[in-house]
This record gives structure tokens, C-alpha cells and sequence, in this order.
């Protein structure tokens, strides 16, 4: 068999790594401008968006350095059992296309993970190694997200975030039975003694030195984790349980939901179908309330029939709805914490509404002006001329709110 160039390693190995969504990528379709006739071109190989807290999109090379690896997870596509094609990129191979993409501006950072492959040192140390020949051979400042490996050592995993920016261990599903049952050869508690260590050294070198006064620079970003949503039966209560222990536990600065998606030739013990992505979202967005809206992990789906998440309405509307009785809020007195329960007011209306009120009564057209809509505020708030009466509990509030937010067709 012919040796495969960098570009066919690169659309492999791009193409396996869009299955993490530990850099919260979307990616783009392929597009060939010379063909069509337009302008425009996109590869689709490699470059995904990821979003800073500060809402800037940055550009990354995601990618595998290899998709050979000694697991057989039932739920990964390049599980040693997997028929796929195979390719594993060198260090060197890694820099310059890094490298490369970086000077002609196409990408910010580098999205860098990897199946195992002969063992977990041997990987860990070459993905290592390319961390440290950009930072320092290279000179590149740009940023880095390393996955890192469980099951390797110690001092593997302290170099990473020496030369990275943000390192993730993926905890794969939700619970420990889970994995056991699809990923067999993983052990729940080495993953979650590795990312123990790893908060633990964030926190080591957040400490000021003696000599310098100076706190050590160690993964700034902090560390991230992945959970497959639907592979198994956990509901949605006991995937936000699992996120608020993680959370709690390991300070992360981020647990990522991936939906299931069928693999060819899988086993018999998953699903036949993926989740609605819908399903996807919405723990996000039950995520974000735990994270800053000031919820705790139990009252979310608390009253909830099946410890699912409704897919028709948000979160936070839904929480709403089954605790009317905490309603109407009034915009112009309550506290922050009061306000940011409110269905359709998110964190920075909210900063808004705490500035204005402090010079003049708000009324609701000035809250007009500030949310996209005001379909799902009605209900629950009270402002200066206006009270929403009984329709606070109308028992048909809840249909009446969906058809009033639903997008309308362009066409």
C-alpha cells in the first residue's frame, strides 16, 4: 500500500476528529469555487470555530494525530474493531501544518487529540512534543488545546500544560456503568484521578512563587471535558447530575455535550438512532443555568415527570411554568437573582435593567427595546404600567407562549 500524502492524512484525520466537541466547533461544508463558477472556496479539512467567552470566533486546526488506537469503545468510530481507513500523522507533520495554516492567517490555534496507539505514554509524549516544538522552537503564540490521555503519566500530563492553553480528559458518558459496559478497557476512576491531578496543578501554579512573586503560567485556560449524550439510557436529570459532580469536584471551565451519532458496524448494545440534536442544545442551555443563571443542578427538572428535558421550550421557561407561583416578578425592585429567572432575561439585560432602573421606572416597551422579544416575559413580570392579571396562570399559557416565539418561515 502506497504511503498516504499530508493532505490525505489531513482530510482523514480532520474528518475523525469532528466527532469531539470539546472546542464547541461547527464546521464547514466543501465547496469548490472553480467548479461552480462563484467565489469563495472552503475545504472542510481541518479548520473549526470555537467561541471565546468574550464572544470572539476563533479559528482552529482540529485534528487527530492519529486515528489507529489499541481501545475497542463500542461508541467510537475509530475503535481497533472499526473498518476505517488509518493514518497517523508524525511531529513533524503537525508543526508545519500548524505552522503553515498560521502564517497564511487561516487559523488562531491548534485542536490537537488522538486515538492511543501502541500506549498511552507514547502517544501522550508525541502530542506533548508538538506543544512544545510551536512554543518554543517555533516561537507560536497562538492557542493550544491538548487532549490528554487518562491512562498516561503524571509528568506527561504536567508538561502539556506547560506549552497548552486549555487541557480536557474526556469522561465519555455519564455514568461509571456506562463505560464500563461500552468502554470496558477504561476505568472511571483513573479518569477521574487524572483530572483530580490536573486541578490539582492548576492550583499549584496559580500560587505566587517566593523568588518571583510571579504565578507559573499552566494551562490558562483551564481543563474541559466530553460526555456522549444518547449512547446509553441515562435521562437528562443524571447527565446534569454528572455535569454539576464535575463541576464541583474539578472546577472545569467547561463539560461538552456530543450527541450519539450510529457508527457502521456497531454493536448491538447502542441505540439504532442518534438523539434529536435538539436534545443536545437544550443541555447546554440547562448547563448555562447552573453555570450563570444561579440554579442548582436538582431544581432544574424538578416536578419533571421523566427527568427529561422539554425539547419544545427552554429550560428555563420550562422551570417557569412549573413554578408559577414565584411569579410575577417586579422588574423595577427585585434582585438580581430574582430577575435572572425570568424567562427571555439573560445575564447582560439583566446588568441593563439594574443600571436603568437606578435613574427612572422601567416600563415594558423599554424592556422591548432590550430583549429580542418580550412574547415569554409578559407572563411574569410586573413594570411600570403593567401587570400580566391572571394570564400569569392560564392554563394554556404555555402553547400560547410557543406559537408566539416560533421563527416564521422565509418563505
Amino acid at each position: 500500500m502506497s504511503a498516504l500524502t499530508v493532505r490525505e492524512k489531513l482530510a482523514i484525520l480532520s474528518d475523525a476528529a469532528k466527532y469531539d466537541a470539546s472546542c464547541a466547533s461547527s464546521g464547514s461544508a466543501k465547496r469548490d469555487s472553480l467548479k461552480s463558477g462563484g467565489i469563495g472556496s472552503t475545504e472542510g479539512m481541518g479548520i473549526c470555530h470555537s467561541y471565546a467567552p468574550d464572544g470572539r470566533c476563533i479559528s482552529l486546526l482540529k485534528i487527530l494525530l492519529t486515528n489507529f488506537c489499541i481501545y475497542d469503545c463500542s461508541y467510537c468510530i475509530n475503535r481497533s474493531s472499526s473498518n476505517v481507513r488509518r493514518a497517523r500523522f508524525t511531529v513533524d507533520e503537525v508543526v508545519k501544518l500548524t505552522m503553515d495554516f498560521y502564517r497564511r492567517n487561516y487559523i488562531e490555534g491548534l485542536f490537537l487529540s488522538s486515538g492511543v496507539i501502541r500506549s498511552p505514554d507514547e502517544t501522550m509524549g508525541e502530542m506533548v512534543e508538538v506543544a512544545r516544538r510551536l512554543r518554543l522552537d517555533e516561537k507560536f503564540g497562538g492557542y493550544i488545546h491538548l487532549k490528554t490521555i487518562p491512562e498516561s503519566s503524571a509528568e506527561l500530563v504536567e508538561k502539556a500544560g506547560l506549552y497548552a492553553d486549555r487541557l480536557s480528559i474526556n469522561v465519555e458518558l455519564p455514568t461509571d456503568e456506562g463505560v464500563k459496559r461500552l468502554a470496558p478497557e477504561k476505568k472511571p476512576e483513573t479518569i477521574r484521578l487524572s483530572m483530580a491531578r490536573l486541578r490539582q496543578k492548576m492550583e499549584e501554579k496559580a500560587e505566587p512563587t517566593l523568588k518571583t512573586k510571579k504565578r507559573e503560567r499552566f494551562a490558562p485556560g483551564g481543563q474541559s471535558t466530553q460526555m456522549i449524550v444518547g449512547a446509553d439510557k441515562t435521562s437528562d436529570d443524571g447527565i446534569l447530575h454528572a455535569s454539576a459532580r464535575l463541576y464541583g469536584s474539578y472546577h472545569l471551565r467547561r463539560v461538552y455535550y456530543s450527541a450519539f451519532s450510529p457508527i457502521p458496524d456497531s454493536s448491538s448494545s447502542l441505540p439504532l438512532q442518534k438523539p434529536p440534536l435538539m436534545r443536545e442544545h437544550r443541555l447546554y442551555q440547562a448547563d448555562w443555568l447552573m453555570r450563570f443563571y444561579g440554579f442548582s443542578q436538582p431544581e432544574i427538572l424538578a416536578g419533571s415527570n421523566d427527568g427529561m428535558l422539554d425539547l419544545a421550550i427552554d429550560p428555563k421557561l420550562a422551570w417557569a411554568l412549573r413554578n408559577r407561583g414565584l411569579f410575577p416578578v417586579d422588574v423595577n425592585s427585585a434582585e438580581r437573582e430574582a430577575l435572572l429567572r425570568v424567562p427571555g432575561l439573560g445575564t447582560k439585560v439583566v446588568a441593563k435593567i439594574l443600571e436603568t432602573r437606578r435613574h427612572r421606572r422601567m416600563r415594558l416597551e423599554d424592556l422591548g427595546r432590550l430583549c429580542q422579544s418580550i412574547a415569554k416575559l409578559r407572563p411574569f413580570i410586573i413594570a411600570e404600567g403593567w401587570s400580566p392579571g391572571a394570564l400569569t396562570d392560564k392554563a394554556g399559557l404555555r402553547g400560547k407562549i410557543v406559537q408566539s416565539c416560533e421563527q416564521l418561515s422565509l418563505f
